[in-house]
């Protein structure tokens, strides 16, 4: 309890990461060729979640959903809403997943180099520009 006010005393824990999307379809596809897992036929839905390894969830709502109960939303003007960092185990599994998302459409942010932190790093953007960062 905190002795000033009696009420009980609460420490948040990040639970959920939301995304809103334009295209869930698109969103839903970018990030399962990053490894998160979907129910087949949520591309159809107004909302959806994943629960990662450890779980802590991601979910995706749609511009229209946030609209329902916010009606004055819209989506920022600047590139990206938030950025997500994926490991990809070494060097060359991030310059492999970088090609391969690249090869399927999705556009570059930061080709793949040697960071003076000393990791691996690249920037693909997801369809609503997001970056997507992979490292090692």
């Amino acid at each position: 309890m905190n002795s000033e006010s009696g009420t009980p005393q609460v420490t948040p824990r990040l639970d959920l990461i939301g995304i809103v999307t334009s295209d869930m379809a698109a969103s839903l596809a970018f990030y399962r060729r990053l490894g998160l897992v979907f129910e087949a036929g949520s591309e159809e839905a107004p909302h959806v979640e994943t629960t990662l390894p450890g779980g802590l969830r991601v979910a995706f709502d749609t511009e229209d959903t946030i609209r329902s109960f916010l009606p004055g939303w819209g989506p920022p003007a600047d590139s990206g809403r938030l950025g997500l960092a994926f490991h990809c185990g070494t060097s060359e599994g991030v310059d492999a997943v970088y090609e391969e998302l690249v090869a399927a459409g999705y556009r570059s942010e930061l080709k793949p180099f040697d960071a003076p932190w000393g990791q691996r790093y690249a920037v693909v953007l997801d369809p609503d520009g997001n970056g997507a960062d992979l490292f090692a």
